[in-house]
């Protein structure tokens, strides 16, 4: 269990520099991106869970990614499918088609006993310039708690 807590020790420590970084480019909001996600099992150390995604565009216009989000870290239980919501922010003129490709990482923490809430706060992309705020919590049904470093890669 150490190994996984030094991991996710140097995520933070590295998202942190990241943040640092990404803010001195003074990121804006180019748009949303919504995902409605598959079932979920975790496996105590970590989930998989399939994506489908559209980015809408603040300039207008909208395009559909396949996604794939991992957890690793404590992930017990079961939950439905549900939505996610991002805002995405990057620097300005960074956003053209396909720009979210890419890894994202980031951290995670859901709860759910019938109905729940779960938060995932993700930084990647292209040069690591692109960061994914979530908008609303994602809404799951099931009977789940995790906390775990998320990892998303969007095709």
């Amino acid at each position: 269990m150490s190994k996984i807590y030094l991991r996710c020790v140097l995520v933070a420590i590295a998202l942190s520099l990241a943040n640092s970084a990404f803010a001195q480019t003074r990121p804006v909001r180019v748009g949303t991106l919504i995902c409605d996600a598959d079932a979920r099992v975790g496996l105590v150390l970590g989930s998989r869970r399939d994506m489908r995604c559209v980015f809408h565009a603040s300039a207008g216009g909208a395009e559909a990614y396949r996604g794939l989000i991992r957890r690793i870290g404590v992930d017990v239980g079961v939950a439905r499918g549900g939505t996610l919501t991002w805002a995405v922010f990057a620097p300005p003129g960074t956003i053209a088609p396909g720009a979210l490709r890419g890894h994202y990482v980031g951290a995670s923490a859901n709860a759910a006993l019938g109905i729940g809430l779960g938060v995932k706060v993700l930084a990647g992309g292209p040069r690591r310039s692109i960061s994914l705020q979530p908008l609303s919590g994602g809404g799951e049904i099931g009977l789940n708690v995790a906390l775990a470093v998320s990892k998303l890669t969007l095709r």
